[in-house]
């Protein structure tokens, strides 16, 4: 996977750039100039990335992830992960049929729900799941696969299922290791 060049991420101008920061130069970044990137995150091949988006140190978004910040934010704290083919979005329509959908619409006509997104540190979330808005994934959370997450989850749990629930906790070993 051929990554951006230094001189290329910084023609994109973010608000922060970290070091070792690398961007598969297949991936779409969208509105660079409000996002920070710290040192050692990683974007990899045909990732869709917009608005408002914070990565912590050593943070990974797998291939085909889309995060979409809208006018919220999304925070992914050190050492979180999505991995292939997730989904985070801070802003949806709302499809109870009372209004209408779809951002082709007058916004007078739609009733659009948000808020911020934020993965604490060591949050990781399976391949293909979905996180959507005004969600919390607390310290050491792990989502299972093609799990929805629609509500915040507590801290070092194991959460799988549409919705996800918990399933049990998870162990904490990692944090006596080395956070080089």
């Amino acid at each position: 996977m051929p990554f951006l060049s230094e001189e290329e991420l910084q023609s994109l101008h973010f608000l922060e750039l970290g070091n070792n920061v690398k961007i598969s130069s297949l991936a779409t970044i969208y509105h660079p100039q409000s996002m920070r990137l710290s040192d050692n995150s990683r974007i990899d091949d045909f990732c869709v990335i917009s608005g408002s988006v914070s990565l912590g140190k050593n943070t990974h978004i797998a291939a085909q992830c889309l995060l979409n910040a809208g006018s919220y934010k999304i925070v992914m704290e050190d050492f979180s992960g999505l991995a292939y083919g997730c989904k985070v979005m801070t802003v949806s329509d709302d499809y109870s049929g009372k209004f209408l959908t779809n951002p082709t619409i007058d916004a007078n006509l739609r009733n659009s729900i948000g808020g911020d997104v934020i993965l604490e540190r060591h949050a990781i979330v399976g391949a293909n799941s979905v996180i959507l808005p005004s969600v919390v994934l607390g310290e050491g959370v792990a989502v299972g696969a093609m799990s929805l997450v629609n509500s915040s989850l507590d801290a070092w749990g194991v959460y799988i299922g549409i919705p996800a629930r918990r399933i049990k906790d998870r162990v904490q070993d990692m944090l006596a290791l080395p956070e080089e």
